[in-house]
């Protein structure tokens, strides 16, 4: 999967998790860019990610990502 086809998925997922829907993501967006992506919302981001793209991620994965273009390459691999 391209990258332009990840970022529109994963914008529309995290659109639907942070129930906000004018967020765009740029690779360098982190978690303090967005508002209440906390612990408890990575987690719900992350299953909802996974569910959606159809891919499992390890804990350690997950817990090196330092921004949203990380995740996007993270996917890119796994798809």
């Amino acid at each position: 999967m391209d990258r332009d086809k990840i970022y529109a998925k994963l914008t529309s997922v995290f659109r639907d998790v942070f129930d906000e829907d004018d967020l765009s993501l740029m690779p360098e967006t982190t978690a303090e860019d967005v508002d209440g992506w906390d612990s408890l919302s990575h987690i719900r981001l992350v299953l909802a990610v996974s569910k959606s793209f159809g891919v499992k991620f390890s804990a350690s994965e997950i817990g090196g990502l330092k921004n949203v273009g990380e995740f996007v390459e993270l996917i890119q691999k796994k798809t």
